[in-house]
């Protein structure tokens, strides 16, 4: 047994409890331990909770870095990066899940660990629509608006989405783009 395999059962019981209605002996079970064996590899659920976040938020950082510094236009950058995002969440439903939905159940302290984790992940978005205004590809007045209505738009596809559903992930993020791009207006 491994830290890696208890943060795996974690993310998947905070997933379907939520982090208030997890329990050690809930994460233990998933792992066939006793509670007592799990504090071996963690002090607490705010451990274990702050551990997915920071292993959540690198991965998306990692792909998402990777194409938000090629030389390449801003509009097919952001593309680019709606994709890779899109199937990073759908890839890891539950660990993304727990990003999504469980950062608020965080402590004070564990908080204030993992902002500056967020905010250079959200950066690496303002930044590819700064470049976007500044090389005359976009035209967006509030380039940190923009960011938090996608950011909306794409993790609030995490409630609904389904892979076995009529459209595959790829598409759904050829259409955000799309919208984002092209609006509503004829």
């Amino acid at each position: 047994m491994t830290r890696e395999d208890i943060l795996d059962a974690a993310a998947q019981v905070f997933r379907q409890k939520g982090f208030h209605g997890a329990s050690m002996s809930a994460i233990a079970g998933a792992v066939n331990l006793q509670k007592a064996s799990l504090y071996h590899h963690v002090t607490s659920k705010q451990e274990i909770l702050l551990a997915l976040l920071d292993r959540a938020l690198g991965m998306l950082t990692d792909h998402i870095a990777a194409i938000s510094s090629q030389d390449i236009p801003a509009d097919q950058k952001l593309k680019l990066m709606i994709r890779a995002y899109l199937s990073a969440l759908a890839d890891n439903a539950d660990l993304s899940a727990v990003l999504l939905f469980e950062h608020r159940s965080l402590d004070k302290k564990s908080h204030a660990r993992h902002v500056p984790h967020r905010d250079k992940f959200e950066e690496l978005w303002r930044d590819v629509l700064k470049e976007g205004v500044r090389t005359k590809v976009f035209d967006c007045a509030d380039t940190d608006m923009a960011v938090r209505a996608l950011m909306g738009v794409m993790n609030w596809t995490l409630t609904w989405y389904r892979q076995d559903g009529d459209k595959p992930i790829e598409t759904i993020a050829d259409e955000y783009a799309d919208l984002l791009f092209h609006g509503l207006l004829k």
